[in-house]
Order: C-alpha cells, then structure tokens, then sequence
C-alpha cells in the first residue's frame, strides 16, 4: 500500500475537524437570529473553502469518467456522515442518469446504520476491505473513500482493498495531509477546521462532501454521455413529473411542439435520449438507436452519425 501505514497512536484531538471554538462557548444563550446569521456564514467559509481545489477535484472527474467509460464502476466507500453523503449521492445516479449499478457504495454498519447511527462500525478496517472485496472489483474500478477526518478505519481498509486489486483509488478528507490521503492515487483534501458544534462533521464538512461529490458525479455522467448540454436525458421518466420533464426536455433540446414530442417520446418507449436523436436526425426510434450505439451513447456525435450507412 503507497504512504504511510495508520498511526493508531495519532491523537484524535489534533484533527481539525475536532476542534472547538471558545468564541461559540455560549451559543446556547445567543438570540436565534444571531445563530441562522452564525450558520449561514459558516456554510459561506464551507464554499470559500473549495475555493482553490478545483484542480484535485477536477483531476478526479476526469480520471475517474476514464474508467467509467471503460465499463469500471465508482465504488464509494465511507462511514458516519460522509458515508451517507456518498450513499446518497450513488442512490441518485440510477434515477437521474439511467445508470444503474454503475455507482456504488459500500458503508460501514450496512444499510441499517444509514438511518441507526452505528459509528461504532468505522473503527473496523477489516469490515471496509471486506466491503470492497465482496464487489469483486476490477482495475476498471475506481474506489473513492470518504473520511473527514483522512483516518476512518472502516474507509482505509476498503481503499486498502481497492489497491490491491489494482484499482483507481481517490481518498477524500476534510483535513490536511490524511492517511487517507497519502494512500490514495489521487487526493482531494479540503479542511474546513473545527464545526459550530464540536466534532459535528454533519455541518460545515457534511456540505463540502455533498457539494464535491455532487460536483464530481455529475461531470462524470456528463463526460460519459448521459446529459445533453444540461438536459439529464437519460433519466428513467417512470412517473408524471419525469414524463413532464422529458417532454418539456424534447422540446428545449428539439425545438418540437409538445405533441410532436409526445409521439416522439412514445415511439421511443419512453427513451428521451432516442427521442431526441430522432427529433434532430429526423430518424425513426429504431435508427437513432443505432447511432447512439455507434456513438457510444452520444447525442451529439449520434446525430453527426446519420448519414453513415445503417
């Protein structure tokens, strides 16, 4: 494994992420006005904080688009809050992008410690590879741990894991110079120091790990094809406000009447992807499916296609 080996005799107190700050001692005799203003200014330093990471966090989207293109998966691993950012964050890429089990999380304590709050299964770095390796992953695979503090057991074994069996390994932390980070490929390290309440990394952490992970999964759906220009086409439209929303998309993406997209739409059984390939080559749904096979799934390189032989 590159870096360092986890100290187990680092002091968790020396984590800025555990902090206090002497200045809130009192907060719970502030007027509640006063303490909104507190919490809207610390969420402020959370965004100021990303402010000069983009290129750690860039350079992630773009390797990882890399391996997903190749058919590899994103295989988050975390625990406490940052895992359920990332739990969160894999949950949506099905319904909003059409990719299922394509992104993945493994979090410690299972699902029933997303709602139950069992930390105490992050101190178990045997659990996290056990987690990783049940997934069989592949050196198309991207494991991407999450950890605000850079130590978490539970996300070092599953990186550990992933290392070994030749993935792409992405360590996130909320701290500077993690373990976490120093045995990840690739690292995004963003401190935001000490919380409003001490150790309550749901807060101005909590935001940062939502607002990068969000950041970094969508460029990567966005790389792979699965929007055209911001239309998230590929969305699985299995109610009335995503059958709404795909007909609205049709017509910004097409310029189509709402029922020349509604015929559209049908003929390509709900597909707003081939619909909108059909619309713009002036192809039947069967068609445009062919050239976004060719295409790799891409609307705009598929239209290009339609004058090649079927």
């Amino acid at each position: 494994m590159p870096g360092d080996e986890f100290d187990e005799s680092a002091t968790l107190d020396a984590l800025g992420t555990e902090g206090a700050r002497p200045e809130l001692a009192d907060i719970d005799l502030w007027p509640t006005l006063d303490a909104v203003h507190l919490f809207m200014d610390d969420h402020q330093h959370a965004l100021d904080v990303l402010r000069g990471h983009e290129q750690s966090i860039a350079a992630a989207a773009d390797a990882i688009a890399v391996r997903m293109g190749s058919s590899g998966r994103l295989i988050y691993v975390g625990a406490g809050t940052g895992g359920r950012m990332a739990a969160v964050d894999a949950a949506e890429i099905g319904p909003t992008y059409g990719l299922s089990g394509r992104v993945v999380a493994v979090f410690a304590g299972g699902v029933g410690a997303l709602v139950d709050g069992r930390e105490y299964y992050e101190d178990d770095a045997d659990a996290g590879a056990a987690g990783v390796t049940a997934l069989a992953p592949t050196r198309d695979d991207v494991v991407f741990g999450v950890s605000a503090s850079g130590r978490t057991p539970y996300v070092l074994g599953g990186v550990d894991a992933g290392y070994a069996a030749g993935c792409l390994t992405v360590g996130f932390a909320c701290t500077k110079a993690s373990p976490l980070a120093r045995m990840s490929a690739l690292a995004i390290e963003t401190p935001t120091g000490p919380e409003i309440i001490g150790g309550s990394t749901r807060l101005k952490a909590g935001s940062v790990q939502k607002m990068v992970l969000n950041t970094i999964s969508t460029l990567v759906m966005i790389k792979l094809g699965r929007t055209y220009g911001n239309l998230m086409v590929d969305l699985a439209a299995d109610n009335a406000k995503l059958r709404r929303r795909a007909v609205r998309m049709l017509a910004q993406a097409t310029g189509a009447a709402d029922p020349v997209a509604e015929a559209a739409l049908d003929e390509a059984r709900g597909s707003t992807k081939v619909a909108i390939v059909a619309l713009l080559a002036a192809v039947p749904a069967a068609r445009a499916e062919e050239l976004l096979r060719a295409s790799g799934g891409q609307v705009r390189k598929a239209v290009s296609l339609v004058d090649t032989p079927e």
